[in-house]
């Protein structure tokens, strides 16, 4: 699951003593509160209970716009280890979200739902999915793909949980060819293995090693 990955790159690089921004929260129950790090900040624009604390109840962009400009607890260049991404599943929003993240991030930008087990989890109609149900990645794949095409950072989804896409900031990778341009879902689940850089949650623990 995607607290899984996020728990062990804790674990594996900082012993748990780090500082985690997650964006997307709505259920702090299933991602949030499971992680395992000594520093955590929660931005969801939605609060679904009241009971639910969310340390800034705005859009990512305005959260992000706002740190900019030295109107929230950090500093204008504060970097956190670990960014967890789960919010607007749009294409656009997410780039924005990867743009962002990698600006504020010395560690680990981790990203949920760039899997998309099938068309219905996959097109950007979030009201044909409330009305249907069932899980909804939305076009978060066209994001991390984008992105994987152009970076210089070493990049790869872990095929579990809808595919948990990992940018890491202190390692090399080298750009993807875009050979999907209109971003078509039949070709790219043809080629998701390629344009995901997909590998098996044991591939991505042996590449992580937790220390005794």
């Amino acid at each position: 699951m995607r607290y899984n990955v996020i728990n062990h790159l804790a674990a594996a690089y900082y012993d748990n003593n780090c500082s985690y921004l997650e964006i997307g929260v709505e259920h702090p129950e299933n991602c949030f509160n499971l992680i395992n790090a000594s520093k955590k900040c929660s931005v969801d624009p939605q609060k679904t209970r009241p009971e639910v604390h969310i340390d800034y109840q705005m859009t990512s962009d305005e959260f992000f716009e706002k740190l900019r400009n030295k109107k929230t607890e950090f500093e204008p260049d504060h970097k956190w280890d670990i960014i967890f991404i789960d919010g607007l599943h749009l294409a656009d929003q997410v780039y924005r979200d990867i743009q962002n993240a990698i600006n504020h991030c010395k560690g680990f930008v981790v990203l949920h739902d760039c899997g998309p087990e099938n068309f219905y989890n996959a097109h950007s109609d979030y009201k044909f999915f409330k009305e249907n149900g069932g899980a909804w990645c939305g076009t978060t794949w066209k994001a991390f793909y984008k992105f994987r095409t152009e970076t210089y950072l070493k990049t790869y989804t872990v095929d579990i949980d809808y595919g948990i896409g990992v940018i890491e900031m202190n390692s090399e990778g080298t750009p993807i060819k875009l050979d999907n341009p209109w971003f078509e879902y039949g070709k790219f689940k043809n080629n998701m293995t390629l344009d995901l850089g997909l590998i098996t949650p044991i591939q991505f623990i042996n590449d992580h090693p937790i220390k005794e």
